[in-house]
């Protein structure tokens, strides 16, 4: 955990200081203490106590960098390399198969579908006016229906049942994507290939974090509370049963919590992919598997990784900015193959 909070940390720090302009790490303290420091003292003057504020940034330019377009992206960074790690590993033990991950439920590709027919052109002005985010959310969520009816079967819902539902929901939303795609105009389809690839460019204010926030940090608190139940079901549904766990009823509870963070990942950064695959294995390898102290690791890990993978697709090439599955499918991609081959091999993963 000191590793994990340590990476991410300094993964935070090289964000806000790195870019087109480089801003000293002394600034990028300055400009957060100023900043964070004037909302505690706004807080206790309201409370009847006064304390000194922090003095002001001694570059105005520097602080507008850092708090007014720096701060934004990488808190939703945070956001969603933590929601995705999480979700990854409570689907993980959910449906006790080492290789799945949110992706595997199809919510992505509905959000995305809920994305795109907001940007196209052909879309209807009601649709355009519920705002990109709100569609993508909702996509997830329709997406996240099906498949739970289709998985449904005598009262119950089992791991091969929802993975293979999931890949049908979301092959034929992808399908229809690709449809919209075809109908939409040329200048359109980039901003929605790079929708579907991930980014968190468009994030340019800490309000729009508020909401996503509030959702994923409920969603996390409620998995920690049940860690020891998420330790039993990933034993088996024989063992949980035996350790008091109401499988189904619990199942069900995963799955929402599950797309809630998945939707919400995807309505603030599109699609960002092998998150959610590869965090929860390199956390338990840290930790262990136990979720008690897994899903604290796994999410300072995601939000590190999620930081440093923004960071360098911005900085890559200035001013160009790359989407961030480029680069998470590049260490993710070799990732999964080897993890693939060591399940064949009959290796703990």
């Amino acid at each position: 955990m000191v590793v994990g909070t340590v990476l991410f940390v300094g993964a935070a720090v090289a964000a806000i200081a790195v870019g087109s302009v480089t801003v000293p790490p002394g600034e990028v303290v300055q400009s957060l203490a100023f900043h964070l420091g004037g909302l505690v003292a706004d807080v206790a003057d309201k409370l009847g106590v006064a304390i000194p504020r922090p003095a002001p940034p001694d570059s105005a330019v520097n602080d507008l960098i850092v708090w007014k377009l720096r701060v934004p992206r990488t808190l939703a960074a945070i956001v969603v390399g933590a929601a995705l790690a999480i979700a990854g590993a409570a689907l993980q033990a959910m449906v006790r198969n080492p290789l799945a991950d949110p992706y595997v439920l199809g919510v992505s590709s509905g959000a995305s579908l809920g994305a795109v027919l907001v940007m196209s052109s052909a879309s209807a002005l009601w649709l355009r006016n519920l705002g990109l985010p709100t569609a993508a959310f909702i996509g997830a969520m329709i997406a996240l229906l099906i498949v739970l009816l289709f998985a449904h079967r005598s009262g119950t819902f089992t791991g091969s049942r929802i993975v293979l539902a999931g890949v049908g929901v979301g092959q034929v939303a992808a399908a229809a994507t690709s449809l919209v795609q075809l109908h939409s105009d040329p200048a359109e389809i980039r901003g929605m290939l790079f929708w579907m690839m991930g980014s968190v460019a468009g994030v340019d204010s800490l309000s729009v974090l508020v909401i996503p926030a509030v959702v994923s940090l409920g969603c996390v608190a409620l998995l920690m509370v049940q860690g020891r139940s998420l330790n039993a079901v990933s034993m088996g549904d024989d063992d949980a049963v035996a350790l008091g766990v109401s499988v189904n009823a619990f199942r069900l509870q995963l799955i929402v919590v599950v797309a809630l963070l998945t939707g919400v990942s995807v309505s603030i950064a599109g699609g960002v992919g092998f998150v959610g695959l590869m965090i929860p294995h390199i956390a338990r390898f840290a930790v262990g598997a136990d979720y008690r102290r897994l899903l604290p690791a796994a999410a300072l890990l995601g939000a590190a990784f999620l930081v440093a993978v923004d960071t360098v697709a911005r900085s890559v090439d200035p001013p160009n900015e790359y989407p961030l599955t480029i680069f998470t499918a590049a260490v993710g991609g070799p990732f999964f193959l080897w993890l693939l081959k060591r399940s064949r091999a009959g290796g703990a993963v």
